[in-house]
């Protein structure tokens, strides 16, 4: 086991160590809880979360607001705030790259926060490093930037992917590389993927980029698609973002080449820290097309060259955010705390209960009042669940009035198409050349949601609502957002 390093900080003492966690007690591989087990295990559960909930997320009901947006953002206890304070009051942090006594204070916060992730992910140090960046997004475009696309190589995405894994097409694009995505079933999971990955390989670089869940429908999709693609030679991009805040995702089980992640996802504090954790093997392929302060051993204007440095720290851009990533070890302290198991629990329990109640609202004709996008049950999805009202004339009930009922209400939920295209359009049945038509239309009067809904007429959705509870979500919440919706159709 690799453990955290200790230093004294200028003026102030030492950086609190804390015990190892055991994140990787939690597999991936497992399948989920089955409905009888989430029963048995969940009166524990809520009795742990309720206390929580009066003494960690008390803010929510002195604010009167039902938080159900996790996939959106992850709540931040309030032990994490105070923690973080108390260490930023007590020391005194530089600019890492130096070495006074406070810079390395601030290196040792950063390379203990690399240990920690690591140890969350359930990663050998032997085989993988941590890159920090701004978020998942920024560690996305660090491959497509540095991926050595070619015409004799080839990229393939899944049609469910954040736009942030849907801007590498354009890398590709430029670098002559095919684009193609893997298709979704009525469910929004992958359609015979293997088989795609097989037609889609090329004799060049090939990369795969998809998401171990959806942060659309919830779906979580097979993470053996990692050892196919490499077998037939893909390195694989990981987008784990809606993924690890409630599961456990172990590297040594499930070695992608290179996972991307935002910390605010996982436990609410601190905004504008992300990770690509990538294994050392697949790191040296990559060629950054940039270097900035930090990144390099040396530059000579005059002789113009530059000698880019080794590892991690040769992708991470200028100076890390290392008052940020002193927050981390608070939050990783209270994920390890509560149990990712305990989270999963607690969030599934809440998703079936929430399954189980939109699926329950019908007309007096007794038609349904709510359309589910992807699964219905419990079967291999996470904690996000996407729908639109439909109302009693059998049109759906636009999305941004049953979010702006939900604002008035003091319920956070979420409208639109959260920035994963691929699986809106599945979901909603767009024909690709009405689309193509209105998206022209709409752009040339000024593209809005409005007109191009206008021009696809009233047949087809073109948003919806997304519910996501997290650790600090209780039932009572769960019934704040159907009675949102019961007063929308």
């Amino acid at each position: 086991m690799v453990r955290r390093q200790t230093a004294n900080l200028l003026l102030v003492g030492s950086i609190p160590t804390g015990a190892s966690r055991g994140f990787h007690n939690f597999r991936t591989g497992s399948p989920l809880l089955a409905p009888t087990a989430i029963a048995q295990a969940k009166s524990a559960a809520d009795e742990f979360v309720a206390h929580l909930r009066d003494t960690e997320f008390a803010r929510l009901d002195r604010a009167g607001l039902a938080y159900v947006d996790y996939t959106g953002s992850a709540l931040y206890a309030e032990r994490q705030v105070r923690s973080h304070a108390d260490l930023l009051e007590k020391s005194v942090f530089g600019n890492p790259h130096s070495e006074s006594g406070s810079s390395q204070a601030s290196t040792t916060i950063i390379d203990n926060a690399r240990v920690m992730l690591l140890e969350f992910l359930d990663a050998s140090p032997d085989d993988y490093v941590v890159c920090f960046t701004a978020n998942a997004s920024a560690a996305i475009k660090l491959i497509a930037e540095s991926f050595q696309f070619s015409s004799e190589g080839s990229l393939l995405l899944s049609a469910d992917n954040h736009n942030s894994m849907n801007g590498i097409r354009e890398f590709a694009l430029r670098g002559g590389s095919p684009v193609r995505y893997l298709p979704l079933d009525d469910e929004l999971r992958l359609r015979e993927p293997e088989r795609f990955l097989r037609e889609a390989v090329a004799p060049g670089q090939n990369l795969f980029g998809f998401p171990a869940q959806s942060n659309f429908s919830g779906v979580k999709h097979p993470l053996g698609l990692i050892s196919t693609a490499h077998d037939l030679g893909y390195t694989v991009l990981l987008d784990a973002a809606a993924f690890v805040p409630a599961n456990q995702l172990s590297l040594s089980e499930w070695p992608a080449d290179f996972v991307a992640l935002s910390m605010y996802k996982i436990f609410g504090l601190p905004t504008g820290v992300g990770a690509l954790v990538a294994r050392r093997d697949s790191l040296t392929r990559l060629r950054r097309p940039w270097f900035a302060g930090g990144t390099v051993e040396y530059v000579s204007v005059q002789n113009r060259t530059h000698l880019l440095r080794a590892g991690e720290t040769g992708f991470e851009d200028g100076t890390p955010a290392f008052l940020n990533i002193a927050a981390l070890e608070p939050g990783f302290d209270f994920i390890a705390e509560v149990g990712l198991a305990r989270i999963n629990t607690h969030v599934m329990s809440l998703t079936g209960e929430l399954l189980d109640r939109l699926q329950s609202l019908h007309h007096d004709d007794g038609r349904p009042a709510v359309r589910i996008y992807g699964p219905s049950n419990l079967r291999a999805r996470g904690a996000t669940v996407v729908f639109n009202v439909i109302g009693s004339n059998g049109r759906v009930v636009p999305h941004q009035e049953v979010e702006r009922k939900a604002r008035d209400a003091g319920v956070v939920i979420r409208a639109g198409c959260f920035c994963n295209p691929g699986a809106s359009e599945a979901a909603f049945g767009f024909p690709a050349e009405a689309a193509a038509r209105c998206f022209g239309a709409a752009a040339e009067q000024g593209f809005s949601i409005e007109r191009f809904g206008s021009c696809m007429g009233e047949k087809f959705a073109v948003g919806a609502v997304r519910a996501s509870p997290g650790l600090a979500t209780n039932l009572r919440d769960i019934e704040r957002v159907i009675a949102v919706i019961n007063g929308c159709h």
